[in-house]
């Protein structure tokens, strides 16, 4: 058995990097069941530390729970403007998700019973959230290679979208994800493309050996 890819799956590895876009614009075409279930046949072949898999997910296939989840976003996305202070124009003319839109609405959630899951969580509890990044990741990629756009919605109130879709004690939503056809992919980031942020350069991020000093002045 060969280790690597062909030059083909390779590339279309990294194409699939390269293109994948947080995506708040969606046609209403529905999504095959077939394809969603590789989507989510991806997410959960995610990697997890200590093999927990702490990830579920929720369908909302209700229109009123999606649009109840639409409410608490907008929300949020005031209060969250209301935070940014001289920004909060910029932020507010900016389409942060695709709700209305999309084909298939997911949460992502941690599992309740996690305090259970000592391995590789004694001093990193946090491994559990890294895990669950890993699913949604593992699911925008495939995503992507099935020609469907995903956008990561994270501005709600985890306390209240959990008590909306009753979950236990000790589960959290983590991520609304807004799944499903679109007209074209974003040339670039569209927070990018907004001139909100810059892609942070390899030099910035990556360091030998130690934590580069910082400079006086």
């Amino acid at each position: 058995m060969e280790k690597a890819f062909s030059d083909a799956d390779r590339e279309a590895v990294y194409r699939a990097i390269r293109e994948r876009r947080d995506m708040r614009h969606f046609v209403g075409d529905p999504v095959s069941p077939h394809v969603m279930q590789r989507l989510i046949d991806a997410a959960l072949h995610a990697p997890s530390v200590g093999f927990m898999q702490p990830w579920r997910i929720l369908r909302i296939t209700c229109a009123n729970l999606r649009a109840r989840l639409r409410d608490a976003v907008e929300r949020e996305r005031v209060l969250t403007a209301d935070a940014l202070g001289e920004r909060r124009d910029s932020f507010m003319r900016l389409k942060v998700e695709g709700l209305r839109e999309c084909a298939e609405v997911l949460v992502m959630a941690l599992m309740d019973g996690r305090e259970h899951h000592v391995f590789g969580r004694r001093t990193l509890p946090e491994m559990d959230l890294a895990s669950v990044a890993c699913a949604i990741q593992n699911m925008w990629l495939a995503a992507r290679a099935e020609g469907l756009g995903m956008g990561w919605v994270s501005l709600f109130d985890p306390v209240e979208v959990a008590a909306l879709l009753d979950m236990p004690a000790g589960a959290r939503p983590v991520a609304i994800l807004c799944v499903g056809h679109v007209e074209r992919f974003y040339d670039a980031p569209m927070l990018e493309s907004e001139r909100w942020a810059a892609r942070r350069s390899t030099e910035e991020c990556v360091f030998e050996n130690t934590w580069p000093s910082r400079k006086d002045g």
